[in-house]
């Protein structure tokens, strides 16, 4: 759309090459012709800086997501949260990159309380996911004031759309509840179901992460909040995901299973993007419905094709 030239950077550690390959059929050679591909890994400094070298804008999504996943290996979680995004900004630095923009984390207001959550107020994390996004909002401010290093982080809240893995032990839960409605399995909720998110559209995503980059009036360090700005209980979401499969043809009957709460969960969430857009420009083009309604057809031909492999 921007008619730029691309570099993608990735270990398929969590990723998977048949997205590439789906991307590819999207936009055509003609536009594929002008991305190119590392398959390495952040937590090798060489390979990062030859991945932004002779670029101008980087755009760092590469993480170990998944509170459980950290609470269960902390240290993988910290090598590469930490040490792999200290990597990538030190690399940016160093080739010059102007702009570089993060994937920072909803987990970083920790038990702050008061909703909705506002960029300058946080709490104390609650897992070892939520100590590595902090460090990596410490380590850019500190690049910001030592180096003048201009960086952005974006504060996702819960994240859904295509291409998200419904498989594995830590996908997230709409991906995951889709893939269980569809094959008429038991829907497993952490606590009473009241817990409730701030769903966003992978679409709001990709909108701030160009304002961030190409935005050129922006602070040396900021932090923005990337959210729709409401509140969904987990109870509500089973019904949405449950009413949009049904106006496909799905029907799923079966109540959700409660299970105990899990260790390192906030109780609610929900962002402020009050800041995003006064200073962006950001207004979220997708709603939890919206977006829903983008993702699920995806997800049915997916899964689909997977059962009748």
């Amino acid at each position: 759309m921007l008619d730029q030239d691309v570099r993608g950077m990735d270990n398929f550690a969590t990723g998977h090459q048949r997205n590439l390959d789906e991307v590819r059929k999207r936009v055509g050679e003609s536009r594929w012709s002008r991305f190119s591909f590392h398959e390495s890994d952040i937590r090798e400094s060489a390979a990062c800086e030859r991945a932004v070298a002779e670029r101008d804008f980087v755009l760092h999504q590469a993480a170990l997501g998944s509170v459980p996943r950290s609470v269960k290996d902390p240290v993988t979680t910290n090598d590469v949260n930490t040490y792999g995004f200290l990597n990538m900004l030190e690399a940016s630095r160093r080739t010059g990159v102007r702009r570089f923009v993060y994937a920072a984390s909803s987990s970083t207001y920790g038990d702050e309380p008061n909703l909705p959550k506002r960029e300058e107020r946080i709490g104390n994390p609650l897992s070892p996911y939520a100590v590595t996004k902090l460090v990596n909002e410490i380590y850019a401010s500190v690049y910001a004031r030592t180096y003048g290093f201009t960086s952005i982080g974006l504060r996702y809240f819960n994240v859904f759309g295509p291409r998200q893995d419904p498989n594995g032990a830590y996908a997230a839960v709409i991906p995951k509840w889709i893939a269980s409605m569809l094959a008429d399995e038991d829907v497993q909720i952490n606590g009473d179901g009241e817990t409730s998110r701030d769903f966003c559209y992978i679409g709001n995503v990709v909108q701030m992460n160009l304002r961030a980059a190409l935005r050129e009036d922006l602070p040396s360090s900021e932090v923005y909040n990337v959210a729709v700005g409401g509140r969904t209980t987990l109870n509500d979401l089973f019904g949405i995901i449950r009413d949009g499969l049904a106006q496909q043809d799905v029907n799923y009957r079966k109540a959700p299973v409660y299970r105990d709460f899990r260790a390192g969960d906030v109780r609610h969430s929900q962002a402020d993007v009050s800041k995003a857009r006064a200073e962006l420009g950001y207004t979220p083009l997708f709603d939890l419905r919206a977006g829903m309604s983008e993702a699920l057809p995806w997800y049915m031909s997916f899964l689909t094709d997977q059962a009748t492999r």
